[in-house]
């Protein structure tokens, strides 16, 4: 069953790449892809999911033209997290995986240098898709109610406005997000606001990550 374009992605050409170029592509792919399957788990927190997700990526790959990728790996980390987003945000993913299922992974001390930086990689393209699709009170509703699971009313207190106007940001904000009118990204902009969500992710100290979200900005937009 296809999935809802939370996040839209590019079509693919009709035909696909040259025998060539298709093995240099499976090449490619193949050295990446545990490191995608990885991205996909923790966005999606179910193993399976994830290598479905992994695999639509591999197909889209398969079709897509040289021009357009010409950093294979950003590429692939950055279509990988588009389509774990879109699968995350599916109505049927949300029927079908309940929120208290068990870890897809089992239980370990904690994570390696190498699971750091996947896992870096990972929040680090979905937030640049946030602040290219998002303006900063869209964001700061988006990022507080999906990653961090705030209640509206407290939305409301950050932002300065209402919890149903809350509410209805987040909503604008989804939709945005299937929409392809994306903003230009200063890199300065974009390091204050990863580094802020990591501190919160890893501390569970918010304070700084609502301070960048906000902005001092109340609802209204950049």
């Amino acid at each position: 069953m296809p999935y809802p374009d939370l996040v839209r992605l590019p079509d693919t050409p009709q035909d696909a790449r040259p025998d060539e170029a298709l093995v240099r592509a499976g090449e490619a792919f193949a050295g990446i892809r545990p490191r995608l399957l990885k991205i996909a788990c923790r966005v999606l927190g179910d193993m399976t999911e994830a290598e479905d997700t992994v695999q639509e990526v591999w197909l889209r790959w398969q079709n897509t033209d040289p021009s357009q990728a010409r950093d294979p790996v950003a590429f692939l980390v950055t279509t990988t997290v588009r389509t774990a987003i879109n699968v995350a945000g599916s109505a049927r993913f949300r029927r079908e995986v309940p929120g208290d299922r068990p870890a897809a992974e089992p239980a370990a001390p904690g994570p390696g240098p190498a699971e750091r930086a996947e896992r870096a990689e990972a929040v680090d393209a979905a937030l640049h898709l946030l602040l290219r699709k998002l303006n900063r009170v869209e964001r700061a509703a988006f990022v507080l109610r999906e990653a961090f699971h705030y209640e509206y009313g407290e939305i409301a207190r950050i932002l300065g406005t209402t919890p149903p106007n809350s509410r209805q940001i987040v909503s604008r904000a989804r939709r945005r997000l299937r929409a392809d009118h994306e903003a230009r990204v200063s890199g300065a902009e974009h390091g204050l606001l990863l580094t802020a969500f990591l501190t919160a992710a890893q501390t569970g100290e918010v304070t700084a990550l609502e301070h960048v979200l906000s902005g001092g900005t109340r609802d209204g937009g950049h």
